[in-house]
């Protein structure tokens, strides 16, 4: 066996195991795309099965290549038009740091996707998708994690420290929530949710064991989203990985207890404090995290209910309550509980936090009305009633989740 012997030898070692790391964190953020798929598939009605499914499949792809093409180079001013030796330098890190970083931005449209399930036209929803992925979300990337427009040079320079945000809870989280409120609110509700006499229909899920499913593949994948957000070997850190855990124990226990027992909360509450937990998991004490966890699991349970029975928006799996309400109160949690006084590392401010999360909720919302408002202005987002009662399986894809039962087959 030939042994490693200079200094050139420890840098390919270096970037061989730096390219295989991120790696390894882009194919189990990969994975929750899966999870996003059961999630939303067990959640919505029998009838919107297949659509689930798709529409999470080819909106990867199409964010894909959104990304490639456009959002990559707004973000980090990086394209791939060089030479494919040129690309392979370093064991090809960048091309695997672009798949890791892909899989974040992809994670936009997997989220929206939830909230206005069971009643959006597919191909409008490739549009906004296209559009998200490759301007509105790398726009808000390129402030917070390439220093762009001197923004967070500003913060830090306001506050004492940067706006902090390890693993997108804004950035991903937050802002996928809030621009998908806008999305939910100018589709309006699924017809026969909300009666004239103001009665609520019940949509329970079709099925809680691909419920489930779907939290289980996030909640595993989740671990890659947040450690191998340090990118490099060398920054790995054992903090992270535990501080992921607590949260995700103590958003669970409050979902069950605040949720009573309801199976739908309980699976949800991980996802939340998991959202929660990703700006400040390289900061906090885990006894923090646990705490951060808890507030989000019980946070989303209430404002879920909220949300459906009184302000009556029908945000079919929560994803603002989840995603943008849980990923805000990391962001502020994590200027909390990552300060000294609260056993955390330091290096953050409550105010840099507030400043950043606050810019990347106006981002989010303004992208969201621009985007969704234009497409419904001038094509439609929403199926017709007949579609829509159909459901989208046959409506869009022509074939049901269980074709072998059709009647007239």
């Amino acid at each position: 066996m030939q042994k490693i012997g200079g200094g050139k030898d420890v840098e390919i070692l270096k970037s061989g195991s730096d390219a295989l790391f991120i790696l390894l964190g882009a194919i189990m953020v990969l994975a929750m795309h899966a999870g996003f798929a059961f999630l939303e598939l067990g959640t919505v009605r029998k009838k919107n099965q297949v659509n689930a499914l798709v529409k999470i499949l080819v909106d990867f792809a199409v964010s894909t290549i959104a990304y490639f093409f456009i959002g990559y180079s707004i973000a980090y001013g990086v394209n791939f038009f060089s030479g494919a030796e040129l690309l392979a330098e370093k064991n090809g890190y960048e091309l695997v740091k672009f798949f890791f970083l892909l899989t974040f931005a992809a994670a936009i449209p997997a989220n929206i996707s939830g909230g206005i399930a069971e009643r959006a036209k597919f191909n409008p929803q490739l549009i906004a998708t296209f559009v998200l992925v490759g301007f509105i979300y790398p726009f808000f990337e390129g402030i917070a994690w390439n220093q762009h427009y001197g923004i967070q040079a500003w913060i830090k320079e306001f506050t004492g420290e940067e706006f902090h945000d390890f693993a997108g809870y804004v950035v991903v989280n937050a802002v996928g929530g809030w621009i998908a409120l806008p999305a939910v609110i100018l589709l309006g509700a699924r017809r026969g949710r909300y009666t004239n006499e103001g009665q609520i229909s019940a949509h329970p899920p079709s099925s809680i064991p691909f419920l489930a499913l779907g939290a289980w593949i996030l909640a595993v994948g989740w671990f890659g989203f947040n450690v191998m957000s340090a990118q490099t070997i060398d920054k790995i850190s054992g903090l992270v990985a535990l501080n992921s855990l607590m949260a995700m124990v103590g958003g669970t226990l409050a979902a069950w207890i605040v949720g009573r027992n309801d199976p739908g909360f309980t699976y949800n509450g991980p996802l939340a404090c998991l959202v929660a937990v990703c700006a400040g998991s390289d900061l906090m004490h885990p006894v923090g995290a646990l705490v951060v966890g808890f507030v989000a699991g019980g946070l989303f349970v209430y404002m879920f209910t909220l949300v459906q029975n009184r302000w009556k928006i029908d945000d079919v799996l929560g994803v603002w309550p989840l995603h943008g309400l849980c990923g805000l109160w990391g962001g502020l949690a994590a200027g909390i509980f990552g300060a000294k006084a609260f056993g955390g590392i330091g290096g953050i401010t409550f105010t840099g936090q507030l400043i950043g999360s606050a810019l990347g909720v106006s981002i989010a919302l303004m992208g969201g009305i621009v985007v969704y408002g234009t497409l419904k202005a001038v094509l439609g987002i929403r199926m017709s009633q007949e579609e829509e009662f159909e459901g989208a399986d046959l409506s869009v894809h022509r074939i049901s989740s269980t074709p072998d039962c059709e009647t007239n087959w």
